[in-house]
């Protein structure tokens, strides 16, 4: 069971009620970044927009591919560790607005961790250190450190022999271009 929060609502669908939950121009400021951050050809920069200016938890030397777009709402709900790859038009989302309800819920991406090229991850899922998410995944559960998961939905298929690692230099060093 994913762990998301569930909130209520009254009269129209949740989705009509959007900014009830939140603000306008934070809607708007969190788009601008998002379309500007699918776009940005270098890592550290695109980096450097989630962290600061999303409030997202990026490790050091993560490459989020050309495409993906994160929680417009909440996109500080994301944490992904280091030396991890997000996959071309992958899409990250901690919240889903039903007709009677919406909920929100965190998404944790572990160190060391492929994710395959559209990809969908929804609320309130946790992917463990070393995971492999094969490419068209929804990610509508939680996966375990080291293994390789993948369909819609998705389905754990095995643990991975041999795990990623990393040298102890690099794991530390920030994202820079030099």
């Amino acid at each position: 069971m994913r762990r998301t929060e569930r909130q209520p609502v009254t009269g129209s669908n949740s989705l009509w009620q959007l900014y009830r939950t939140v603000p306008f121009g934070t809607v708007f400021k969190n788009t601008l970044i998002n379309e500007v951050a699918r776009y940005v050809p270098v890592f550290p920069w695109k980096n450097w927009l989630y962290r600061r200016l999303l409030h997202m938890e990026v490790g050091a030397r993560t490459a989020i591919a050309f495409k993906v777009t994160v929680d417009l709402l909440y996109p500080e709900r994301i944490r992904i560790g280091s030396n991890t790859i997000i996959g071309y038009h992958t899409t990250i989302l901690t919240h889903e607005y039903l007709v009677e309800e919406y909920r929100i819920g965190d998404v944790v991406i572990g160190n060391h961790v492929m994710i395959g090229a559209n990809t969908t991850i929804l609320p309130g899922v946790t992917i463990g250190d070393g995971a492999v998410i094969g490419a068209g995944s929804l990610v509508n559960k939680d996966v375990p450190p080291g293994m390789l998961a993948a369909g819609n939905p998705i389905r754990l298929i095995r643990k991975r022999e041999e795990p990623l690692s990393l040298p102890e230099d690099s794991a530390s060093s920030s994202d820079s271009l030099l």
